[in-house]
């Protein structure tokens, strides 16, 4: 499983100056994390990969077509015991999704 994009957010970040486009690829992180194989769903609100993807694929296509989503739709997802923590916590990627949900934060506050 490649996590290209996950990398290049962790190490390298978002554009603060095109928050749009870094939210992008902060929900692009997290549909690469939710594909991993073996991931545990049993904590999550999520029943499974393609219900999580599925979520995360509908703001993205949101985002891309200039809609702006819902703050509390797109926060919850990174939220402390939201979502994407519980799979993390669950599935053994607990740092990554921490790193992930910190550049959501600063993008949150620029976009919001």
């Amino acid at each position: 499983m490649k996590l290209d994009r996950t990398r290049e957010l962790i190490h390298r970040g978002v554009d603060t100056q095109q928050p749009l486009n870094g939210l992008i690829h902060v929900l692009e992180s997290a549909l690469e994390l939710v594909a991993l194989p073996d991931n545990d769903f049993c904590w999550s609100s999520w029943k499974d990969a393609e219900e999580a993807k599925t979520e995360i694929e509908s703001i993205v296509q949101l985002l891309q077509s200039g809609g702006l989503p819902d703050r509390l739709a797109v926060s919850v997802i990174f939220a402390p015991t939201g979502p994407l923590q519980e799979v993390s916590l669950s599935s053994g990627w607990a740092d990554p999704f921490l790193k992930v949900a910190e550049k959501f934060d600063d993008l949150e506050k620029l976009i919001w």
